[in-house]
Formats: structure tokens, C-alpha cells, sequence
């Protein structure tokens, strides 16, 4: 009987593959590392063909573990505007990927603002020039990659992110990509079809190399990778899935994800979204065409600051040691972070502004710098509510998952700074619940996406406010001061 769905959960530093039976329980899990260059700083790149070899390998694992006749559907969330180029003959890859948080297109986005290009880019995709997007991305490995610039010329040339990849080594030669993961991209306009001929000509981009755009759920391809043949009805970028899992599925619903970066989505309905605070405006799902929207925050660094102290640093050994470390303090003794190790995202998008630790003394020590750590989210979520609140998408609650979410203090923390309602979902990793979820009702498994909701999502906890007024306002104060220096 095929009831359960598997879901591939391609991230940044790691690919997954998970099966939920249709009460949304893990039946099987298999996950698998991905190797991080940075050959250059500011430089971020993946191995396309280590991608793809990892992926099929847990895929095939838990295929393995499941049966492939238990399995009705197949989606997958991913991480978003990462690009790959690939030759359409061979079906290899021409370059490294460029990964979401490489910023070595700073020069050529600040050149198309200095063209005056920003304000018309930003009407017809949500999107600001920066090179967290992919457009700038794809341009570069042209004029930067040999193979690429003569795949090109031949005609051979294909283009895509991280699910686009996927799909078309699955399908054997599908080349396509869902409308969330489009809108990403800066070469889709909000309300069109498909990419949009004026800004693959800004970009400089083949939209001949570019894949057809499609919906987020429904049949959308079809795998034999697994043994048999197992339908793909399931695609979404990693946000937007997040998003999904989390059931914001009416207008001014708002979820908040921690990991390696921090991303809030609000959803905006039908309405294509417009900012004037620099949020962004993206595309949360597509089915049957019909297209829902919603306004976005983008945080470049979250629990990668974590992984850094660790890391680069040596301040903890593991993770899981910051809640007991901002525990074990009254608080930060005036230290606090400014996480700008891969420049500011929104609302403040500066590509050229590095971190700060600021406020050491004698007293200070591994807890204040573990605590100004976990602090640092909640600042820079707050940034986004206010600008947020400011575009007429005011956060009623905050509905919170990823990896950084399961530290209780931090949600707490939250709570308080914000002095918001925080619920949180027993399970979460909702990322990988949302590409069920779609995969599930794009397969028909599910009448629609609140029907299968109410089966796969469990129950949630919440983290009322519990800081006085002025604690809080230190504590933004010294925030602010420490942005400012940056």
C-alpha cells in the first residue's frame, strides 16, 4: 500500500531524505553532509554531482527501508537561488554551484544600481539587486566559466537551482522549476508565467538555458531512480516550504525559520506583494496556475553564527552548549553581536558590512558571548517586525522552526523581545513537512492543503512574553548602537 510520502530535503550544508506516513510521523530518515568551498572569501560554492550523488544515495536508502511500492509521491524542498549549470547532452555539471550566500556579484549589482536599474527590477520581482539571488549568479559563471560560455554557444546550456537539478537528473531530462524557487531567481516577473524576456536581457542570461516554470504541487514529473515509477508532485523552495508545514495558509500568517540563515515569511494571499521597507516579495505557492504570495525578511546569518563560534573560534564545542551558557548568566554584561559575517540581509541589505563583537571586558567570557549570540536573533527579528509593521503586514504571533528553534531560551527570548505570542511545532523541521504535505495533495492523497495538514502536523508549544518594558529597551538600544557602528 503506498501510504507514505518521500521527501528529498536538499539544504546547504547537508541533503536528506525523509519518509512521513500520512499521520506526518518519520518512518525513515538518511542525511548525508555536503562538502563547503570557499575558495575565495566571500566565495561559496557545492559540488552539483556530490549533490546529486548524495541525494540518490539517501533517497535510495530510505527507498530501501520504506519499499518502493509504500511510497505514493515524491517532493522536494531546497535551498533557494543557489545555481548550477549543467550540459543538456551529458547531463554534467560545467561548474561548481554557486551557493545562496556567495557575494562575489556585489560589483555587478551595485553597477546595475548605479545604472538606475534597482526601482524596476524591484516592481517586477520583489526582489532587491544583491547577490544573494540568482540571476547575477548565472551571469558570472557565463562570463567566468569556459564550459558554461560554450554551452552556451551551443546551445547546449541549462540553468537552474538546486530542485531544477534534481528534477532533471530524477527524470531523466526534465528540465523544470516550481514557482516558488522561480521567483527567486530575479528573472521572474511577480504576476507572469514564465521568465521574463526584458530581465534575462538586463542579466545578460540565456532564457533558452532556463527551465519552464511550473506549479508548486500537482503532477509534475516522474521518477524511475527508485525502482518502479514514483510521481514528483511536490516542489518548493526551503522557505516557502517551512512556511507551509508551519499551516500559514491565510492572509497575514507569519512563520520564522533558524537555520543557517533566518527567514520570515508572511503569507499576502493573492495580492502580489509590494515593499517600501525593503522586504522582499516572493511567490509561496502555485496550483493550477493560481499562485499565492507572500512578503519576506531574509537574515543572511543565524545558526551559522552558532557553527562559526564553534568552528572558527573554539568558543563551545557543540550547539546545544549555548542554551545552558546563556543560562548560566544574568545576562550578556553588555556584549552583543552584530552577525554580519556574509554582510546584512534585510531590512538593512549591505553586501559590504562585517560582524562586530562589541562590549567585551575582563568579565566577559564564553557564557555573555554564547548568550550575545542568541541574542543577536532575536535583534535581527526584530528589525524585520518592524519593517513589517511598517508595509502593512503586522505579525499578530510568530510561528518558529529549524534547528536554532529547539533552544528553548532562544524561544523564549524571542517572545520577550518581540513581546509576541511564539508557538513552535512539536516537529521542527517543518521545511520537510511542507514538501510532504504538497507532494501528498499534489498526488491526490489529500483533498487539499488543510486536510493534510490537520493529518501530518502534530501539536505545537508557546512561549509567552515575560520581559518588562524596560529590559527590552536596553536591550534594542544597545542593539541599534552596535548597528550603527557597523
Amino acid at each position: 500500500m503506498s501510504d507514505h510520502v518521500l521527501v528529498l530535503d536538499s539544504g546547504t550544508t547537508s541533503t536528506r531524505a525523509i519518509a512521513f506516513d500520512l499521520k506526518g510521523r518519520v518512518a525513515a530518515v538518511a542525511q548525508r553532509p555536503l562538502t563547503q568551498h570557499y575558495p575565495r572569501p566571500g566565495w561559496v560554492e557545492h559540488d552539483a554531482q556530490e549533490i546529486w550523488r548524495l541525494t540518490l544515495a539517501c533517497a535510495q536508502q530510505v527507498a530501501g527501508e520504506i519499499g518502493t511500492s509504500g511510497i505514493a509521491a515524491l517532493g522536494i524542498a531546497n535551498q533557494r537561488e543557489t545555481v548550477v549549470a549543467w550540459d543538456r547532452q551529458s547531463g554534467e555539471p560545467l561548474a561548481r554551484a554557486i551557493v545562496w550566500q556567495d557575494r562575489r556579484t556585489a560589483d555587478f549589482c551595485n553597477l546595475l544600481k548605479d545604472e538606475g536599474h534597482e526601482e524596476a527590477v524591484q516592481q517586477k520581482t520583489g526582489l532587491l539587486l544583491d547577490p544573494y539571488f540568482s540571476a547575477s549568479k548565472m551571469r558570472w559563471l557565463l562570463d567566468n566559466e569556459g564550459q558554461v560560455r560554450s554551452a552556451a554557444e551551443a546551445g547546449r546550456l541549462a540553468l537552474g537551482t538546486v530542485e531544477s537539478w534534481l528534477v532533471w537528473k530524477l527524470s531523466e531530462g526534465e528540465h523544470l522549476t516550481d514557482a516558488s524557487n522561480a521567483s527567486r531567481t530575479q528573472l521572474l516577473a511577480l504576476p507572469g508565467a514564465q521568465f521574463d524576456e526584458g530581465l534575462c536581457e538586463l542579466f545578460g542570461v540565456p532564457r533558452g538555458a532556463l527551465p519552464r516554470v511550473v506549479d508548486t504541487h500537482g503532477l509534475l514529473a516522474a521518477t524511475r531512480a527508485l525502482g518502479g515509477t514514483t510521481p514528483i508532485t511536490g516542489l518548493a523552495g526551503d522557505q516557502q516550504a517551512a512556511t507551509i508545514g508551519q499551516g500559514c495558509f491565510a492572509h497575514g500568517e507569519t512563520k520564522a525559520t533558524y537555520g543557517t540563515g533566518a527567514f520570515v515569511l508572511t503569507n499576502m494571499g493573492r495580492t502580489v506583494p509590494r515593499s517600501a521597507h525593503r522586504l522582499l516579495g516572493t511567490i509561496l505557492m502555485q496550483n493550477g496556475g493560481q499562485r499565492t504570495y507572500a512578503l519576506e525578511g531574509s537574515v543572511f546569518v543565524a545558526g551559522s553564527l552558532v557553527q562559526w563560534l564553534r568552528d572558527s573560534l573554539g568558543v563551545i564545542s557543540s550547539a546545544a552548549e549555548t542554551e545552558a551558557l546563556a543560562r548560566s548568566v544574568a545576562d550578556s554584561g553588555g556584549v552583543t553581536i552584530v552577525p554580519a559575517l556574509s554582510g546584512l540581509g534585510a531590512p538593512h541589505w549591505r553586501a559590504d558590512a562585517r560582524a562586530t563583537i562589541s562590549g567585551l571586558s575582563f568579565a566577559s567570557g564564553r557564557a555573555q558571548i554564547a548568550r550575545a549570540a542568541l541574542e543577536a536573533m532575536a535583534h535581527q527579528t526584530q528589525d524585520l517586525a518592524l519593517a513589517f509593521a511598517a508595509d502593512g503586514a503586522p505579525w499578530q504571533r510568530l510561528r518558529i522552526d529549524g534547528g536554532m528553534s529547539a533552544n528553548d531560551w532562544m524561544a523564549q527570548d524571542l517572545a520577550d523581545v518581540l513581546d509576541l505570542t511564539v508557538e513552535r511545532p512539536d516537529m521542527v523541521e517543518t521545511t520537510a513537512l511542507g514538501a510532504a504535505i504538497l507532494a501528498a495533495v499534489g498526488a491526490g492523497v489529500f483533498a487539499s492543503l488543510d486536510e493534510a495538514l490537520a493529518a501530518m502536523r502534530g501539536p505545537l508549544r508557546t512561549f509567552t512574553p515575560n520581559m518588562d518594558d524596560a529590559a527590552r529597551s536596553e536591550r534594542l538600544a544597545r542593539w541599534q548602537r552596535a548597528l550603527e557602528a557597523v
